[in-house]
């Protein structure tokens, strides 16, 4: 298969994007995954996003970029799961509320990175235009091994948070993040270009797409910081495509 331009990479991403709001703010998310067993699908997204939400318990507008549908999400409806080193969460809830794809992004390897200078592609709904989804693009300047996070060359905009961040491969695109901050220079004292953080989110995915209920997911639902500890006694392969 030949290699995708940019904007075939854009189009192929707009059915997964999804904007999230809150009380105090919104930023982006995307399909993370579908349960194989269970009638959940997974967004994943910034924990700043909804920390603030899910700790009071506010309701959390989901939007499906590509359809415009939308809802409502109070607390009984849904179950979030935050990781805050990483800066990434995931908030669940039923598939059958809006029309998510039938299969979610492709995200690279676990324990694999990046090199240095690979260009890489974000999208998300910046504040100056918060219905319209932005891309970015830029080279990855170093991959931090102990937060299992990349620093890029570009822009991250308020309201860009927990967009995918995506690389161009043979075999189509793969996320290979999430959006999670933009670092501005302050070594002379005023903010100067800087770089973007994209953090790492493997880790829920193969976590979560074992959830079998919402009533699961509540239960294993826990304060932000940690990961649900979830059964994954299964015969499906769970590194399987």
């Amino acid at each position: 298969m030949p290699s995708l331009d940019w904007y075939q990479a854009v189009e192929l991403l707009d059915e997964h994007i999804f904007k999230i709001s809150t009380p105090s703010g919104f930023g982006t998310g995307f399909l993370l995954s579908i349960g194989e067993t269970s009638e959940l699908c997974s967004v994943a997204t910034a924990a700043h996003v909804v920390r603030h939400a899910h700790q009071w318990e506010e309701p959390m507008r989901v939007e499906h970029y590509a359809s415009g549908e939308r809802v409502l999400l109070h607390e009984p409806e849904r179950a979030v799961f935050v990781d805050d080193r990483l800066d990434t969460a995931a908030v669940c809830f039923s598939k059958r509320v809006l029309p998510v794809p039938e299969e979610p992004l492709r995200l690279g390897p676990e324990d694999t990175h990046l090199k240095v200078g690979n260009e890489v592609g974000w999208i998300g709904f910046p504040a100056m235009t918060p219905e319209t989804p932005c891309f970015f693009a830029g080279r990855i300047s170093a991959y931090l091994s102990e937060q299992n996070s990349y620093l890029v060359d570009g822009v991250a905009i308020n309201g860009v948070s927990g967009g995918p961040a995506i690389t161009i491969d043979p075999d189509g695109i793969t996320v290979m993040g999430i959006v999670s901050a933009y670092i501005p220079n302050r070594a002379t004292g005023e903010p100067l270009p800087g770089l973007c953080l994209l953090s790492d989110v493997t880790h829920l995915q193969s976590t979560l797409k074992f959830l079998k209920s919402l009533g699961q997911a509540k239960e294993e639902e826990e304060t932000p910081g940690a990961l649900p500890k979830v059964d994954t006694d299964t015969d499906s392969d769970p590194h399987g495509a």
